[in-house]
Parts: structure tokens; sequence; C-alpha cells
């Protein structure tokens, strides 16, 4: 076996090189560490930015939508009642889930002032007619050159024009209705009574005033 002595020198000559090597290559070893570095660091970023991103969500959207209203809907459908419902309503889901028109229901009138694409506001009340209510309401025919011309008398009595029948001609009779604020009455309809022209927004209340004595429901 070689003596302790030759065992230390050779020690102490491997460490003189290592150290000879580091002094001579430092700047390159500097190097090398700091390229390892980066390349984690690019890595790791790298892997963030794939993942999802937890505070991305959709629940301030679906609050809105699943805002639920509480609507009336009666007279000629097959289900009528009061009805919960949600995502933006509009009148014609309510006609759906009330079973549609029943087969007294007056669908002329339907067709002609029931605006089934108009949204539905909490609290608000649709009614349908049947046909054998529009009976009760006055027919006059004139002779005119010849021509005999049928007009239905939106009215209830007392000269008041009823808001929920009249015609859109009849409504612009009125003081301070034109063919803008007549349409906006008649896609309203219908009406539990007058003074919903101003909580629905048809009227303002100073036009409401010049003309609540002369309308009915």
């Amino acid at each position: 076996m070689p003596p302790d002595d030759d065992i230390g020198e050779k020690e102490q000559l491997l460490r003189k090189k290592v150290e000879t090597f580091y002094l001579n290559n430092q700047k390159t070893i500097l190097l090398v560490l700091v390229g390892i570095a980066l390349l984690f660091l690019g890595v790791f970023f790298a892997t963030k930015e794939k993942t999802p991103n937890p505070k991305v969500e959709i629940l301030g959207e679906q609050t809105v939508n699943d805002k639920e209203i509480i609507v009336e809907i009666a007279g000629a459908v097959l289900r009528p009642g009061v009805y919960k419902l949600a995502n933006d309503p509009r009148i014609e889901d309510l006609l759906i889930i009330a079973g549609g028109l029943s087969e007294k229901a007056d669908r002329l009138w339907v067709e002609k002032n029931l605006n089934r694409a108009a949204k539905l506001i909490d609290g608000q009340k649709i009614y349908i007619p049947r046909a054998d209510e529009q009976s009760n309401l006055t027919t006059a025919k004139n002779s005119v050159d010849n021509q005999t011309i049928s007009t239905n008398l939106g009215s209830s009595g007392g000269g008041a024009i009823n808001i929920n029948t009249a015609s859109q001609k009849e409504l612009e009779s009125l003081e301070g209705i034109g063919p803008v604020y007549a349409q906006n009455i008649i896609e309203h309809r219908p009406y539990s009574n007058t003074e919903e022209l101003v909580s629905k927004d048809v009227l303002k209340k100073s036009l409401f005033e010049k003309i609540k004595n002369k309308i009915s429901v």
C-alpha cells in the first residue's frame, strides 16, 4: 500500500487542480448556472400561462339570467294562474307555460293587440279575452259614398274609451295621444286599471292626467 504521505500529496494535488479549474472557468460556470436558472423560470411561467385562471367566472351573468319574476295570466287560456318565470321571459313564454289559448279565446284580438315578444315585468297580469266578450262592444256602421265603414268602439259607457280594446285611431282621438303613444298603449295591453298606463311607463303622468276621465278598462 502507498504511504500515507503519498495519499495526502495526491489529495492536495487534486484539490489544487479543482481550484485551478474553477478559477480559470469561473465565468463559464456562472453562465451555465444562470442559464439553467433561466430555463427553469421559463418552464415555470409557460406552465402557469397554460393553467386556467380560477378567477374567471360567469356567476354575475348567471345571477342576472336567473332573476325570477312572478306574473299572472287569466282569461281564455288552458291553465290560467300565477307563474314564476326566469331568464328575462316574454309574453310568449307565459302563454306556452299556460298551455296556450283555449278554444274560446278571441284569436283576432290576440293577433291585433297582444305583442307576444314583449318582455314581462314582475307583478304583471296578462288577460286573454274570450270571443264572446267582444260581442258586448258597440259596433257602428256608417254608409259613406256607398261604402260601409265598420267602427269597433272601444268604450265602456259614458263615452269613455276602453284602452284594452280601442283601435289605434280611437286612441289617437284622445288629447295628446299621437301614433307613437297609441301604439305604445296597444303593445302594453291588457290593463287592470287605467293607472297602469303610468306604472308601466306607457304615458307620462302629466299626459295621463289630461285623459284619465276619458278612458276606462
